[in-house]
């Protein structure tokens, strides 16, 4: 595909399949609503205790990937200006993301007031990245979480070749937050070298950072996580993390990627373990396309994406 833009449908692809286990952080519960289920992916009825949206549709950290597809398929001039616009446009005042951020705040004065959001969660990082838009502020990204919203705002930037200092800009349109750019840079990296035909991407990425003091903690982490691959998936992430906090999203996406064959036993994986399974594969949809290719992708988990079909008419 154009643009390597594969990689980018792998990613939307295990988002729509993921969305409706989206924030499940009781597994028991999570267990009982797969059940007897080989393919528990794209759920008819909503099981997020937050948000309810239409099967088939992505999540929040997605939703930010389009917006930047959107902005690059219209003209490469001004990207970051108009996707700041772009931002502002979907996710700001008069969207239904925001209109859903004021009910937040009125049904944050209910005892258990989860699950009455009917519609698209906006995020940390894309509240404040709008309230700074609007003030006119020369750092836009928000700052007060470590999330892979800037990693996944930058994802089709990347993907449409983009050098490593333009994508810095472009994750901070979304995040300042240093770790969130750290992790984002070494998932650049990590497909980047998918992308070039490494067969060992980890190994690859340890041998070249193992001695460049930036990515040190990026490096301990996958070697932390290697030596636990023969533990189970989902006890490993609820020790590494659920949540949808780097370093924890990041190291539960790389025990995934170790104890799978496929894209599919991949994504299967993720969503069986719980908690921000959106924010993982998000990482591991692209990483698995980018090493095996189009094909990798289930063509029925294709059918059911509503903005697969948008991604594969750019060939």
């Amino acid at each position: 595909m154009k643009n390597n833009l594969h990689v980018f449908l792998g990613a939307t692809v295990a988002d729509a399949a993921a969305r409706p286990l989206h924030w499940v952080y009781n597994q028991k519960k999570l267990l009982s609503y797969i059940k007897g289920k080989k393919d528990f992916t794209f759920l008819k009825k909503n099981k997020s205790p937050f948000y309810n949206i239409k099967t088939g549709k992505v999540s929040g950290y997605n939703a930010i990937s389009q917006i930047m597809f959107k902005t690059l398929l219209k003209d490469n001039r001004n990207i970051e200006e108009r996707f700041k616009k772009n931002i502002t446009k979907n996710f700001g005042p008069g969207s239904i993301y925001w209109k859903n951020l004021n009910l937040r705040a009125k049904y944050r004065k209910v005892k258990d007031w989860r699950g009455i959001i009917k519609g698209p969660w906006i995020h940390q990082n894309i509240i404040e990245t709008v309230k700074n838009i609007k003030s006119k502020k020369k750092l836009t990204g928000g700052k007060k979480v470590n999330e892979s919203d800037g990693y996944c705002a930058a994802l089709p930037y990347f993907l449409y070749g983009y050098n490593l200092k333009s994508l810095k800009k472009i994750i901070s349109t979304v995040t300042v937050s240093k770790i969130s750019l750290k992790y984002a840079l070494a998932k650049f990296y990590l497909i980047d070298l998918a992308l070039k035909g490494s067969k060992d991407p980890l190994n690859e990425f340890i041998k070249i950072f193992k001695k460049n003091p930036y990515f040190k903690s990026v490096v301990n982490d996958i070697q932390k996580v290697k030596k636990l691959k023969s533990k189970p998936h989902s006890i490993i992430v609820k020790k590494l993390g659920m949540a949808c906090s780097y370093p924890g999203t990041f190291n539960s996406s790389i025990h995934s990627i170790i104890n799978s064959t496929s894209y599919k036993d991949a994504i299967l994986k993720t969503i069986k373990a719980g908690g921000c399974n959106c924010s993982r594969v998000n990482f591991i949809g692209a990483y698995f396309a980018a090493l095996k290719g189009v094909n990798t992708i289930p063509k029925s988990w294709i059918k059911k994406t509503d903005l697969a079909k948008k991604i594969l008419d750019q060939k």
